[in-house]
């Protein structure tokens, strides 16, 4: 039995507009999965399908389903996910700006029962994790930097004790260095708390050496799947997403379009 499980979906947008056009994946337990592609090709429609976020913009699973655990969840409410320990972490990050980073790690407990004493053993378990928002604890969540915004989200999440993070986007905007500490965190989260992860993510090359597996998705299809590390050292993953090829180093705007299809889907 599958983990997680999306089976064969379509979304539509406004009753009009068709994203996923036929989407199936599964994240095993205990497994980081990495959905790839570039900008508009429908990871962030993916993650907010299971999640159940599709509503608040107008979306709506049209065919097949979701399941998790064995049982169906793309009809349940997003509070009823968390419950059982589905969560979200959007993409953007998404802090409450005007609270502190400690209150903002707090909302994370709010569908858990948790006594004073069992509140500061979970703030101080992800404080361990993150030791940056240790030090930035009373700052605002508004004026800290992208890089300690995103493991504020991610702390939040943990707060809520998930076992699984569908993390969309986490190197967004941020320095290199931000983002390879991030992904040793989002790691350590997968080996030592056993938390899996499906992560959507443009930066292929970083996602790729931490993930386990791979779904490559172009305008709403998967185009290709497999490995984490015979995707890294595919060819046409490393022509069309990492500007690499046989004859070294080229511009993505040299690469056709039709091309690219032609071959992955031959």
């Amino acid at each position: 039995m599958s983990y997680l499980s999306i089976n064969n979906i379509e979304v539509i947008y406004d009753h009009v507009i068709l994203v996923l056009k036929g989407v199936s994946l599964e994240v095993p337990q205990g497994k980081i999965v990495a959905l790839l592609g570039a900008n508009g090709a429908g990871k962030s429609t993916t993650l907010k399908s299971i999640s159940s976020l599709l509503r608040a913009e107008r979306g709506d699973v049209t065919k097949g389903s979701v399941e998790f655990k064995g049982d169906r969840i793309d009809q349940m409410t997003p509070a009823d996910l968390v419950r059982r320990g589905v969560i979200q972490v959007m993409e953007g990050r998404h802090c409450f700006g005007h609270l502190s980073i400690e209150e903002n790690l707090l909302t994370g407990a709010y569908t858990r029962s948790l006594s004073r004493a069992e509140l500061r053993d979970n703030l101080e378990r992800v404080y361990a994790y993150f030791p940056r928002l240790k030090t930035r604890r009373s700052s605002q969540a508004g004026y800290t930097s992208g890089g300690e915004q995103q493991m504020c989200a991610i702390g939040r999440a943990l707060m809520a004790r998930p076992e699984m993070i569908l993390l969309d986007e986490p190197s967004m905007g941020l320095a290199p260095q931000i983002v390879e500490e991030i992904f040793e965190i989002v790691k350590d989260l997968n080996t030592k708390e056993k938390v899996s992860f499906l992560l959507a993510e443009q930066n292929t090359m970083v996602a790729l050496r931490y993930a386990d597996f791979g779904y490559i998705l172009e305008n709403g299809r998967v185009v290709m799947e497999g490995e984490a590390e015979s995707l890294r050292t595919n060819e046409d993953v490393k022509e069309f997403y990492l500007g690499l090829s046989s004859e070294g180093r080229k511009s993505f705007r040299e690469v056709k379009h039709y091309r690219r299809r032609k071959r992955w889907l031959s």
